[in-house]
């Protein structure tokens, strides 16, 4: 059987996917998931910057700088509940405690779910929705 982790296999492997949420500010953006989600700044590119990434665990969140509003006027009421990114862990709810201790809006609270998951919805400054799950 063909390895196909291994260079010239016949099947690509995807490895991670890193989405990239749209941010009228880097640095607000920075702070609010370090200090509110525990994320730590691997980098920030440009003076000033308009782009970034953050980092906790295997989970990689590009920050990209926009002028202006990042949804227009009427999106979220049209798309409540659209998402930017979902990430997945072990056990939902000692984060679920940790980011609401730290002052994280919360768009949905610790729930389970009707296929059995259990999820929560953080909603940065921008109004990017994060889905967090197990």
């Amino acid at each position: 059987m063909t390895d196909p982790t291994q260079p010239g296999s016949a099947r690509p492997v995807l490895i991670a996917a890193e989405p990239q949420l749209f941010v009228s500010d880097i640095a607000a953006a920075c702070d609010f998931y370090s200090r509110r989600l525990g994320f730590a700044v691997a980098f920030a590119y440009g003076d000033p910057p308009f782009y970034a990434q953050v980092v906790r665990d295997g989970a990689r969140l590009n920050l990209r700088h926009v002028d202006g509003p990042v949804f227009d006027a009427g999106f979220r009421a049209r798309e409540a509940d659209a998402l930017a990114a979902t990430i997945t862990l072990a056990d939902a709810k000692p984060l679920f405690l940790e980011v609401q201790a730290a002052g994280a809006p919360l768009h949905q609270t610790l729930r389970t779910e009707p296929w059995g998951a259990r999820t929560f919805i953080v909603r940065d400054p921008d109004g990017n929705l994060l889905a967090f799950s197990s």
